[in-house]
């Protein structure tokens, strides 16, 4: 059966990357091959930036040689420039991503630069991406709220969202990236964002800072998204950003799916092999 909804893993890396330390790549490996093995079909299995700003990633070739490729599931890493895009190319990623903010504050803290300015350097990114026939996800951040600029324009981050599809990104991933969104929150922002683009394009990524990241789920279901962003074992965080502990759990999105009777298609059994080993990488 095909799935009603699809599972887009981003613990790998979104995960990882923000728990502050390193951590080894046979570890990386064996996670990202127990998600492939429970079904999940598109893993964002690392990110393809400077060493010097983010070490953790500092072996992301060697990931994506390590991994067994599963058929059906699509590898994807964070590409934010012409040379992480051609690294990622020869390692043999199968989509790659792109990063703005909706709010100015996060960007100039997260980019060092305005958010106009981060899509002229991702531009060339999308691009060549399209010529070598590599999908390009856009992830935007801060759409409910930021830690630097407070609530987030609803119009505004419709706006951005727009742009990314615009530049030629096929999915943009919608980030309440401290957790502080609430059910009225994300229905105000999906009533201006789903007038400019349709839900079959956007994803939703989730905190669970305050708890109710479940909650946002359901009420994104309920308005036609089918597409969401969750870490194994709710590993991760923002390191930009105060205040946000972790990406909402994939067995809680799962779990939430299935609630309103619709079909994810992942073994859950096969997760917890995943889970186990996300938590021993935490804890090492």
């Amino acid at each position: 059966m095909t799935p009603d909804v699809t599972l887009f893993e981003v613990g790998p890396r979104d995960g990882l990357q923000s728990r502050g330390g390193m951590v080894p790549t046979e570890g990386k490996i064996a996670l990202i091959d127990a998600l492939s093995r429970s079904g999940i079909r598109r893993i964002e299995a690392t990110s393809f930036v400077s060493p010097r700003w983010v070490p953790q990633m500092a072996d992301a070739a060697e990931v994506m040689a390590g991994i067994t490729r599963s058929p059906g599931v699509r590898y994807a890493a964070l590409t934010p420039n012409l040379t992480g895009l051609e690294r990622a190319r020869a390692a043999g990623c199968d989509e790659v991503a792109v990063f703005a903010s909706a709010s100015e504050g996060f960007s100039r803290a997260n980019l060092n630069c305005s958010i106009e300015e981060s899509f002229a350097r991702f531009a060339p990114v999308i691009e060549a991406a399209g010529h070598a026939g590599l999908p390009v996800r856009g992830y935007l951040s801060m759409v409910i709220a930021c830690p630097f600029d407070g609530p987030t324009d609803p119009a505004r981050a419709a706006y951005w969202t727009r742009r990314l599809i615009e530049a030629g990104c096929y999915e943009v991933s919608l980030g309440d990236t401290i957790g502080a969104g609430t059910p009225e929150t994300l229905d105000t922002l999906l009533n201006v964002v789903l007038e400019e683009v349709a839900p079959g394009q956007l994803a939703g990524h989730f905190h669970d800072t305050s708890g109710r990241a479940a909650e946002l789920v359901a009420l994104s279901l309920e308005r036609g998204l089918r597409t969401f962003d969750a870490s194994v074992a709710g590993l991760g965080g923002c390191p930009y950003a105060p205040g946000a502990p972790g990406n909402v759990d994939t067995r809680r999105v799962l779990e939430v799916i299935e609630a309103q009777g619709l079909f994810h298609g992942i073994d859950l059994e096969a997760l917890a092999e995943a889970e186990a080993i996300a938590q021993g990488l935490t804890r090492g």
